[in-house]
C-alpha cells in the first residue's frame, strides 16, 4: 500500500547561516516581521545577533520574549493578540522547541479563529498560514522541520498536540554555532529527546523504510556525538553533527509519530512542569524495554546500527537496545523520577492520565494497560 512521506522546509545548514535572513525576508516581501525567543536566547547573546541580520532587510520588526517551557494556550493568545494588532506577515522563531512550537501556533491564529486549544489532534487547521522561518538553538526537538505543535492546557491539566502539514517551517536557519552556550544538563536531555524521536518513530506501527531510514541515521548520530557535546561544549564537530541529526531524524519522527514514551513525558510535563527532554529520558530505557517483546527484530537491527554486541540469541538480544540507553542515560546524569520531585504517591493519577494520550496509538504495542505504565514508573522511580 502505497505511503505519504512529507518534507517540507528548506534548510540553510552551517556556520553564519543567519546571513541568509535579509534575503529570505526580501523573498517574502516582509513588512512586519515577529521575532519570537526566551530570556535564555537573549541572554546568550543569540536574539542580538538574528536581531541584526533582519534589520538589514529594512523591516518593521516586533519581538516577543514571553515564551515559557512547555508553552501554554494562554501564552499563545497573548502572542497571537500582539501579532494580529502589528499586522505581522512573517515570522522568525529563535531558541527551542518551546519557541518554534509556540510561534506555530501563534501562526495558527493568523488565519485561523481562536481559541487555539479547538486544533488539538490532526489535520484540524483549515487555512493555510503565514511564512515561518526557524532558527534552532538546540539540537533535539526536530520542531524546525515538523508538523507538530506541542502546548500545554493548564485548565484540564494536559499536555496535547497539533499535527498539520500547513505548519512546517518554510524556511531553517540552521546554526550549529547557537547551539554552542546551552549548559550539558540540556544539551544531555535535548539530546536524549532526539534519540527518543529516532527509536520511536523506527519502531511505530506507522513506520515505513523511507521513516526508518532517518530514523536510525539519526539514531547513529546522537550515540556518537551526544556524550562528545556533553563532554566538551565547545566541540564544533560535535554540535554540528547533533544539529544535523536532529533534522533528519525529524524527518522521519513527523511521518511516522511517536509512542509510549512521549505519552507518558507529555503526561509528566503537564503536570509537573518536568522538561520535555528530561521527561523523555527517564522513562525511555523502560518503555523500549517493555516494547521489546512486540519488534524483537526492529530492536536488534536498532542495536546493530549502533553497533552494540549481540549474542545471535534473540530472546537476549532484543533487550540490548534498552539496556544501552539505561547506561547512556546514566552517564549522560539524567534525573531520575524522584530525583525530579515525583513520589509513587502520584503514579495512579499520572497512569490514568497516560492512557487517555493519543500517542499511544502509534505505539507498537497496544493495549497498554494501567498496571503496564505503574511499572515503567516504577523502574523509573
Amino acid at each position: 500500500m502505497a505511503k505519504e512521506f512529507f518534507v517540507k522546509s528548506n534548510v540553510v545548514f552551517g556556520k553564519n547561516a543567519a546571513k541568509a535572513l535579509p534575503e529570505i525576508l526580501k523573498e517574502y516581501e516582509a513588512n512586519n516581521v515577529m521575532v519570537v525567543y526566551d530570556a535564555g536566547v537573549k541572554m546568550a547573546g543569540i536574539s542580538e545577533k538574528v536581531l541584526a541580520e533582519i534589520k538589514k532587510a529594512d523591516v518593521n520588526v516586533t519581538i516577543f520574549d514571553g515564551v515559557i517551557p512547555n508553552p501554554t494556550n494562554e501564552v499563545v493568545e497573548e502572542a497571537a493578540s500582539i501579532a494580529l494588532q502589528n499586522k505581522i506577515d512573517v515570522f522568525v522563531a529563535v531558541g527551542g522547541g518551546s519557541s518554534i512550537d509556540l510561534t506555530k501556533a501563534v501562526n495558527i491564529l493568523m488565519t485561523n479563529p481562536g481559541p487555539i486549544g479547538q486544533y488539538g489532534g490532526i489535520g484540524l487547521v483549515k487555512k493555510g498560514v503565514l511564512p515561518l522561518i526557524a532558527v534552532p538553538t538546540t539540537a533535539g526537538t526536530s520542531s524546525e522541520v515538523t508538523n507538530v505543535v506541542a502546548l500545554t492546557d493548564i485548565k484540564a491539566v494536559c499536555k496535547y498536540v497539533i499535527i498539520d502539514n500547513k505548519l512546517v517551517p518554510d524556511k531553517v536557519i540552521a546554526d550549529p554555532e547557537f547551539t554552542k552556550t546551552m549548559p550539558a544538563g540540556v544539551t544531555a536531555a535535548t539530546g536524549m529527546d532526539a534519540i527518543t524521536h529516532a527509536v520511536e518513530s523506527y519502531i511505530s506501527n506507522m513506520a515505513t523504510p523511507l521513516t526508518q531510514y532517518h530514523s536510525i541515521k539519526g539514531l547513529q548520530i546522537f550515540h556518537e556525538n551526544l556524550p562528545k557535546a556533553v563532554a566538551d561544549g565547545s566541540n564544533m564537530d560535535a554540535r554540528e553533527n547533533m544539529m544535523l541529526g536532529c533534522i533528519i531524524a525529524g524527518f522521519g519522527f513527523s511521518n511516522a509519530n511517536l509512542g509510549l514514551v512521549h505519552g507518558i513525558a507529555h503526561t509528566l510535563s503537564a503536570h509537573f512542569h518536568l522538561a520535555h527532554g528530561m521527561a523523555n529520558a527517564t522513562v525511555l530505557p523502560y518503555v523500549m524495554e517493555y516494547n521489546a517483546d512486540t519488534c524483537p527484530e526492529k530492536m536488534i537491527e536498532l542495536a546493530k546500527a549502533i553497533q552494540l554486541p549481540v549474542s545471535g540469541n534473540p530472546e537476549e538480544d532484543k533487550y540490548s537496545l534498552s539496556k544501552e540507553l539505561l547506561r547512556l542515560t546514566k552517564e549522560l546524569k539524567i534525573k531520575t523520577l524522584s530525583e525530579q520531585g515525583i513520589k509513587e504517591e502520584d503514579f495512579d493519577m499520572i497512569a490514568n492520565d497516560v492512557l487517555k494520550e493519543p500517542v499511544l496509538n502509534f505505539n507498537p504495542k497496544q493495549g497498554v494497560t494501567k498496571d503496564d505504565v505503574l511499572a515503567i514508573l516504577k523502574k523509573a522511580l
